[in-house]
Order: C-alpha cells, then sequence, then structure tokens
C-alpha cells in the first residue's frame, strides 16, 4: 500500500526510485533510466535494429524465453569478461555495437531490465531512456504531456550487497536530462518536487568526467570497461525512443502503439 503522498498524484511529471518506486508511482508513461548498464545498451541495440526483450536478472527461465521468441540471450559483461570470450553477446554497449547477425536479443539486467520487465503488465507506456537519447524521449513525450498525460521517470539505481537500493547518480542525472528537456520551466515548475530535484542534479553534472569519476564509473573504468563509460556519457547522439510493445523493446517512431488510458490527477 502506498502512503499518501508518496504516489505523487498531486504532479503529472514525477520521479522515483527503482522498481519499488516504480510501482509505487504509476502514471500513463513510465520512463526507465539505467546509464551505465540496461538502458545505454538497449538504445545501442535499436539504433542497429535489434529487437530488445527484457528480462528478469538470474532467472532460469530466461534461456526458454530466448528459444520461444527466436532470440539471442545476453549475459552480464562480467560475466562475459570471466569466460574470456568477446564473441558473447553481453550488457555491454561497447560490444554490442560490433556484433552482426542479431535481430531479437533478450537482454537481462538486474535493474533496468527487471524494471521494465515488471511494468510490462503496469498498464503504462514503458520507454527507455539515458543520456544518450535524453532530448529524443523528451520529445516524443511532451506532446502526450500536453495533452493530458502523466509520466514517472525512474532511475534504476543499483544493489549494494545486501541487494538493497543503492541510488545512483548517473541515474539521477539521465532522469534530469530527460525531465529537463520535457518542456518548459513552468512545466518543470509545476512537476514533483522529486522530478525537480533530478533536473538540478542534472544542470549541476559535468560530462563525461563526472561519469567517469562517480561509484559506478570508476567500477566499470577499472574492470577494462571505460569505452562503455565513454558511450553512455554521450548526451543527445542518438534519435531512438525505445518503446515497449508487447513483450519487446521497438522504436517508437516505427510503431503505432495503443496509447494508455489517462490517469487524471488534480491541480
Amino acid at each position: 500500500m502506498t502512503l499518501p503522498g508518496h504516489d505523487q498524484s498531486s504532479s503529472r511529471i514525477r520521479m522515483e526510485w527503482g522498481p519499488t518506486g516504480a510501482a509505487a508511482v504509476p502514471a500513463d508513461y513510465a520512463v526507465v533510466v539505467d546509464v551505465l548498464s540496461f538502458t545505454t545498451t538497449l538504445s545501442v541495440a535499436i539504433e542497429r535494429g535489434i529487437e530488445v526483450f527484457p528480462f528478469r536478472w538470474k532467472d532460469s527461465r530466461a534461456t526458454e524465453h530466448a528459444m520461444r521468441h527466436g532470440a539471442t540471450l545476453a549475459i552480464g559483461r562480467f560475466e562475459a569478461l570471466s569466460r574470456g570470450d568477446a564473441r558473447h553477446v553481453s550488457l555491454s554497449p561497447a560490444s554490442l555495437s560490433e556484433v552482426e547477425g542479431i535481430e531479437r536479443l533478450v537482454l537481462p539486467s538486474p535493474n533496468g531490465s527487471t524494471i521494465a520487465f515488471a511494468l510490462a503488465d503496469s498498464g503504462a507506456q514503458v520507454v527507455g531512456a539515458c543520456l544518450r537519447n535524453a532530448g529524443a524521449v523528451a520529445r516524443w513525450l511532451a506532446p502526450r504531456v500536453a495533452d493530458g498525460a502523466s509520466v514517472v521517470v525512474v532511475p534504476a539505481g543499483e544493489r549494494w550487497y545486501d541487494d538493497t537500493l543503492r541510488p545512483a547518480v548517473e541515474d539521477l542525472w539521465g532522469a534530469g536530462a530527460v525531465l529537463d528537456a520535457l518542456g518548459s520551466e513552468d512545466e518543470v515548475a509545476t512537476a514533483s518536487p522529486e522530478a525537480r530535484m533530478a533536473v538540478a542534479a542534472w544542470r549541476a553534472a559535468r560530462l563525461p568526467d563526472d561519469l567517469l569519476r562517480c561509484a559506478g564509473g570508476v567500477e566499470l573504468t577499472e574492470a577494462g570497461f571505460v569505452a562503455d563509460v565513454e558511450i553512455a556519457a554521450q548526451h543527445d547522439v542518438s534519435e531512438v525512443v525505445p518503446l515497449l510493445v508487447g513483450e519487446s523493446f521497438r522504436d517508437a517512431t516505427e510503431v503505432r502503439p495503443t496509447g494508455p488510458r489517462l490517469r487524471r490527477v488534480d491541480g
């Protein structure tokens, strides 16, 4: 049960963290942001014409899910590193930018993909955003917001060793980049305080240096994935808008999804 005020229903533009936040703050459009992992890799895949199926992390049914859809099953980038085989398709956006012959991809991840998978039956239209396509996602959402739709932007965050949520600053920046580009100063001013906090964080960020120096960026750089961080730091270089249609993400500019039933709010 969501406590009063926690669903941010007095504002049409909202922001909340992680899988629990995504479930607690319903909206017509849910924008999942996982900058150093899922949604950056998703943007690269969609650019290359690959249909992407999100799935839960470390779920034994992932292999069957991939077989059912005639898709390749991606593995975690650290798993690919431990195998020492560059041919494995993984969560690494740098590696995915080089693979050939893949049309469908099941892309599990502990945060962004798991959240997107969970939101599939929520009634919201689910969109994947990162720094690379923040402006494109905002431009796609803007006329829908103008028509009265509500939006929740969900920074995925990471996990601590005890599996609790670790708010990740890079996902806050990604959320803020989308929100900042979504509308005028007046529209930003009427967003929830949580959403306005994300915009302020984004405006204070200095890329690519901050992304390379934040906790997640340092972790990936020291593990040999600096190219992934550099790709993730690119801002507004992509025009794709990954939209979850049925069980898979496709470019929203190439599909005509059925719009959500608008959840009207007071104010």
